[in-house]
């Protein structure tokens, strides 16, 4: 009997069944506000959606014209998405006819230079926010950082731990052992990820226009149309063309443990890069970068998942790991969901639980350079050509065919699903849903967009706004209720007034905060 199926068993009772159960979940989803007439928004942040700085659900991301929506923490999926629905349809109705584009790589830019950085205002903390933004803009250029994605965050329930700590005879802490075990997950998510874009891309082709005549790698096939496309692609945003650093490549960061993840993290945060050295870091009075490392801070590293806790005023993320340990994980591998409204729909949802909880569950030996050579191979595999009949990848050294692989973890989600499944069998329902995308690769979300962009021959461009237009009419005709609407419109005023008090909390100079910020970092200034 396998670890996995020894741990399932031990909890197989109606106490374990209800740890499992009580999972805790939350959404970031990112959108790019477009005009009418579909090109980028220039103008700034709308007032009415409230200061991007302390909004607790509605900020920009990279750009001002690039909203990010954060759903509150929530055990009930259902719930989850409604809440996240009342969001974008409280956001439509103050946009002044403004629509958001519904996928995740970008379209009608027009000059890149021209596209708005964030901005958070005068406070110290503001300015920071929007000098890392600027950094990525002279580091990477700022196309890639407008290609948008879907976060998921995910943590089990405090009841489970004990639990697990027990079944598995663990000499560890509680804390040192949910860490570890939280880490355990992440290995064997990065092992499997490539299911992920398997199932879940929605980006095998592209406008041409977002290219801008840089050069590529990539063989893309072009429609009649102009649509650049590779034939079984399933998410050119996770490939070397999208949403990438080489810079970080060399890193190799360990998520064997804690401790050599954290120091991976500061080493990486030291470690001078003579690329960006080249911008320069104060230009003629004037910044350009927070640094020239490698990471400007800790939040540039990029990665499919991340290890989180909520950080406490001035700390951070590193710092809330070291305190406290692990205290829910970031999914951050999942490309905007043309086909749903709001990005994501409840059966990805219900997937994932069940994905992360066999993570989680499952036995996770460490990892070394071979494996992390496995896992890289594998996932460019699946998003350049995931969808291509008879695929192999590799486990464990061995070829093996994609589709017996997913057979074979589906076995085992069914029997996770059949724990968790009250009498309505949700779980057993979303798995049966994207099983057939394993029968048939046309029903993955590449495999659609395939069929209705390149089958039957509409321009990306038109195939992306006509959804555009739909979403915008289903969100403002949205039944969102006086109460509701009263509420985001007092949290956008309580945060513009929190912002207006921050800023006029300041006394340092900007260069003495970066100085204060950066001060158990010396290397990073």
């Amino acid at each position: 009997m396998t670890v996995f199926n020894e741990t399932l068993g031990a909890l197989s009772d109606a106490q374990g069944r209800q740890a499992l159960a009580g999972l805790r979940r939350g959404l970031e989803r990112e959108a790019l506000r477009i005009t009418s007439c579909c090109n980028l928004a220039m103008d700034t942040h709308p007032e009415a959606l409230g200061s991007a700085l302390t909004h607790s659900r509605i900020t920009t991301d990279y750009s001002e014209a690039l909203l990010e929506f954060i759903t509150p923490v929530n055990g009930d999926i259902d719930a989850l998405l409604t809440g996240l629905t009342e969001t974008h349809a409280y956001t439509l109705r103050h946009l002044d006819g403004q629509k958001l584009w519904p996928v995740s790589m970008p379209c009608f830019v027009g000059d890149e230079k021209d596209i708005p950085i964030a901005r958070y205002g005068n406070s110290n903390t503001g300015k920071m926010k929007t000098l890392y933004r600027k950094g990525l803009t002279y580091r990477y250029g700022p196309l890639m950082q407008i290609i948008s994605g879907v976060h998921f965050n995910f943590s089990v329930s405090d009841e489970l731990w004990p639990r697990l700590h027990a079944i598995k005879g663990s000499e560890l802490s509680l804390s040192d052992f949910i860490s570890e075990s939280y880490f355990g997950l992440i290995r064997n998510y990065r092992r499997l990820v490539w299911v992920l874009p398997y199932l879940f891309g929605a980006s095998p082709a592209l406008c041409s226009s977002f290219l801008k005549g840089q050069k590529t790698s990539v063989q893309f096939e072009k429609t009649e149309r102009g649509t650049l496309y590779l034939p079984y692609a399933t998410s050119l945003r996770m490939s070397d063309l999208g949403y990438t650093n080489k810079e970080q490549a060399s890193l190799n960061i360990s998520y064997n443990s804690l401790a050599e993840y954290l120091d991976g993290i500061r080493a990486a945060i030291c470690l001078p890069s003579a690329h960006f050295a080249e911008i320069g870091v104060k230009v003629d009075g004037e910044y350009r970068q927070l640094n020239a490392n490698v990471l400007q801070i800790e939040n540039e590293f990029y990665a499919p998942i991340r290890a989180k806790r909520v950080t406490r005023k001035g700390e951070k993320p590193s710092e809330a790991l070291a305190r406290a340990g692990v205290e829910y994980i970031e999914v951050r591998a999942l490309d905007v969901n043309p086909f749903s409204p709001v990005g994501v729909e409840a059966s990805q949802l219900r997937f994932l639980d069940l994905f992360l909880l066999y993570c989680l569950l499952d036995d996770s030996p460490k990892e070394d350079a071979s494996g992390e050579a496995e896992i890289a191979a594998n996932l460019k595999a699946v998003i350049h050509e995931g969808r291509k009949p008879g695929l192999m990848l590799s486990r464990h050294g061995e070829a093996v065919d994609i589709k017996d692989w997913l057979e074979q973890l589906f076995g085992e989600l069914g029997k996770i699903a059949s724990l968790l499944d009250g009498e309505n069998g949700v779980y057993a329902e979303a798995l049966g849903h994207w099983h057939k995308a394993v029968l048939d690769p046309s029903l993955t979300l590449s495999g659609r967009v395939h069929k209705a962009v390149i089958e039957e021959g509409h321009d990306h461009g038109e195939f992306v706004m006509s959804l555009a237009a739909k979403y915008q009419d289903y969100f403002l005709t949205y039944p969102l209720s006086e109460k509701t609407e009263a509420d985001y419109l007092a949290e956008a005023a309580s945060s513009l007034a929190a912002q207006r008090e921050i800023e006029a909390a300041d006394t340092q100079s900007f260069d003495d905060f970066l100085r204060d910020y950066f001060k158990d970092v010396p290397c990073a200034l």
